[in-house]
């Protein structure tokens, strides 16, 4: 099953279940594809979705920094609720030694032996990755192997 047939199957669980928040949260998932699949006229595919629901996640988090420094703590727990939901569509996250593994073996591979090689690493390493980790975490781990 595809990506979007989850996200449509599982709104019409939430619906029938009355679930608002399950509910509101898909559709913005799906209000996303919809935007970027009208605008450029394309398909996407499972990877371009999660790619995503990554980037609806991270909106998310900066929305959650900014309401707890306006003292907003009501729209904090329903930012948290929304990530949640969204983290439900996401392949499972890459543990820190799992990541520093798969960084490594690229590394070996490419011969990188200092900090000029980061770009070396880091296109391979997204790719390798797909999803399971963020570009920020990716980023952290490749400058501690090769510091």
């Amino acid at each position: 099953m595809s990506l979007k047939e989850q996200l449509k199957s599982d709104l019409k669980e939430a619906m029938k279940a009355k679930d608002i928040k399950k509910r509101d949260s898909i559709r913005s998932i799906n209000t996303m594809i919809k935007q970027i699949e009208v605008d450029e006229r394309i398909e996407l595919d499972d990877a371009k979705i999660i790619q995503l629901i990554q980037k609806g996640v991270k909106q998310r988090e900066e929305a959650i920094i900014q309401f707890k420094e306006a003292k907003r703590d009501d729209l904090v727990a329903n930012e948290q609720e929304q990530i949640d939901i969204f983290s439900l569509y996401l392949p499972k996250q890459l543990t820190d030694d799992e990541l520093e593994i798969l960084i490594q073996t690229i590394i070996d591979e490419v011969s990188a032996s200092s900090m000029k090689d980061m770009g070396k690493i880091m296109n391979p390493a997204k790719e390798k990755v797909a999803g399971r980790a963020d570009g920020k975490r990716i980023n952290q781990v490749v400058k501690k192997l090769l510091s």
